[in-house]
């Protein structure tokens, strides 16, 4: 009941040995020629890694502080635009005030040119008025002292017949 073990199956002493001899040749030829290489290539690789990583790390950094610049300058653009148009408004307001001025200016002045118009040409009917009554007033004067009227009542019915007879231009 004891297996028996196939002598194909154990290796030879003969082979192990030179198996191990070629195992080791090879682990320090590789050792010598391909290792220092791998090593090399791995280290650089993780070297680049790590500078993409940290370049990566700087540019996120970049990134945000360039975000809160962008919006310092978003902000401060903002309330340069509020003062902007605060100014306009004021400038817009002063030229409003500033034509309502003139133009009551101008108005007041009109106005005043026009009553002064008005009472010039009032002074001027009147004038008129006074000296027509007066030319009336010589001659129904002249008209009553011509003719010799010996009765009070004849003098005052021709009075008033002239005064009714004299229209007032």
């Amino acid at each position: 009941m004891f297996l028996e073990i196939n002598p194909l199956v154990l290796p030879d002493i003969g082979l192990v040995f030179w198996s191990t001899v070629a195992f080791l040749v090879l682990l320090f030829v590789l050792g010598k020629f391909a290792w220092k290489p791998i090593m090399q290539a791995i280290t650089e690789r993780e070297q680049g890694i790590e500078d993409a990583l940290s370049r990566a790390d700087k540019l996120k950094a970049d990134m945000s502080k360039m975000a809160s610049e962008n919006e310092a300058l978003m902000q401060k653009a903002r309330e340069e635009r509020a003062v902007m148009i605060k100014e306009a408004k004021e400038a817009s307001d002063k030229m409003i005030t500033e034509a309502k001025d003139k133009a009551k200016g101008e108005y007041d002045r009109i106005l005043s040119d026009a009553q002064q118009a008005i009472n010039q040409q009032k002074n001027a009917a009147l004038t008129e008025v006074k000296n027509q009554v007066g030319a009336l007033v010589i001659e129904v004067s002249e008209k009553i002292l011509r003719r010799e009227l010996s009765n009070k009542a004849e003098q005052e019915k021709y009075i008033k017949e002239l005064a009714s007879s004299v229209t007032l231009n």
